[in-house]
């Protein structure tokens, strides 16, 4: 990108490292104005404590929900701040949780640490469901190998499938998830495809892979939004959505609480995930997700545009470190130091490169935008 066509919002910190933004006559960028559009009224009224009246009628409604089961709700728990939140209130609010947790094989010990006391001091049962590590190694390598921005796939994707799995064994009706517009909003498509889509994963597994995916956890489309919410009646509830939401003051709080220590980035208690967002993206295609992370905490209010700036002047990771994490990739792949470094120097590939279900998620985003008009919703769904 030459330095004439560069530009960066006056708002938050994206800039024209997302090939699909766009800027108004003031040069505030489009996921400004989607925030505004979309989040904002969800954000400011949880913020504001007027979301508490809805808050407390979705937990009796749980409850109610999980009357003849062993737990009222699943949460997927993954030792990071928004999964370790989740936990803590849901412990508050009274509701039988059991939490899921999926090891990718890629679990820190700081991660593991979180978990074993998150769980203990909560007393909150836990079901870990630990990969076939040479299928997760070979679709990891797959992903690598096909050039596509979000190599991190076979984690999410995997996660998400043993959640609804689990919560269908034990009859569970609601899971209850971390995702939330006050601190995750803005995140370019560009920089990473939705990892739920299993033609697409399929797809590169079948072109890169070599080892048949007979244990891997799968979700395909019509399971995700047909099988489980509507043949089993399982719902997903966002409930950050519904509470003030400050990172700074949930981190002090979760450390209070639980003892949860800070892995110094978001996501950074996965090995990979902290490898994927601190060299792979920067050094591949030039994206720093710090950008997206620090301008959703920019726009809800909870960092100024000059504090975001001065983090992104720092390496997104210490160089002996990054150094570290590509060593201890490539030696848990299986594959040398010198393999590495030539599947890194491939060049990039757009997800559109390889088969997805692209057109059918448009659809279900097209079909809810409609039934949201018919019933006279104006904000995003919660």
């Amino acid at each position: 990108m030459s330095s004439a066509s560069y530009r960066i919002c006056t708002r938050c910190v994206m800039d024209t490292s997302d090939p699909d933004i766009s800027f108004d006559a003031d040069g505030v960028c489009s996921h400004c104005r989607n925030y505004d559009l979309q989040a904002k009224p969800i954000v400011d009224r949880a913020a504001s404590g007027e979301a508490k009246k809805d808050l407390d009628a979705l937990v009796e409604r749980i409850k109610r929900r999980g009357r003849r089961a062993q737990y009222d709700c699943i949460i997927g728990l993954s030792g990071g701040v928004d999964s370790t939140y989740v936990a803590l209130k849901v412990k508050e609010y009274g509701l039988r949780t059991l939490a899921v947790h999926f090891d990718s094989g890629w679990n820190s010990e700081l991660a593991v640490g979180n978990i074993e006391n998150i769980v203990k001091r909560l007393g909150i049962d836990l079901v870990t469901f630990v990969v076939d590590w040479e299928e997760m190694r070979d679709l990891q390598l797959a992903f690598l190998r096909s050039g596509v921005a979000n190599c991190d796939t076979p984690t999410d994707h995997a996660f998400l499938a043993v959640l609804y799995r689990v919560a269908s064994r034990h009859g569970i009706k609601t899971v209850i998830t971390g995702t939330n517009f006050a601190t995750e909003f803005i995140l370019p498509r560009a920089w990473g495809y939705s990892p739920a889509d299993r033609v697409h994963l399929r797809a590169i597994h079948k072109r890169f892979g070599h080892v048949p995916l007979r244990n891997y956890p799968t979700l395909g489309f019509f399971q995700r939004y047909f099988y489980y919410p509507i043949l089993r009646g399982i719902r997903t509830v966002r409930i950050l959505n519904y509470l003030p939401y400050v990172k700074d003051d949930v981190k002090r709080e979760i450390a209070d609480t639980l003892g949860w220590r800070d892995y110094g980035g978001k996501h950074h208690e996965s090995i990979f995930t902290r490898f994927f967002q601190t060299y792979y993206l920067p050094t591949k295609f030039g994206y720093d997700k710090r950008r997206a992370h620090l301008s959703s905490l920019i726009v809800s209010g909870q960092l100024t545009r000059e504090e975001a700036l001065a983090s992104l002047s720092a390496l997104p990771n210490d160089p002996d470190k990054i150094g570290e994490d590509k060593s201890f990739v490539a030696k848990k792949l299986g594959v040398s130091d010198a393999e590495f470094d030539c599947i890194m120097a491939e060049p990039p590939h757009s997800y559109r490169d390889y088969p997805t279900e692209e057109w059918l998620y448009g659809l279900k985003d097209r079909v809810w935008a409609l039934v949201k008009r018919m019933r006279g919703i104006t904000v995003a769904r919660i």
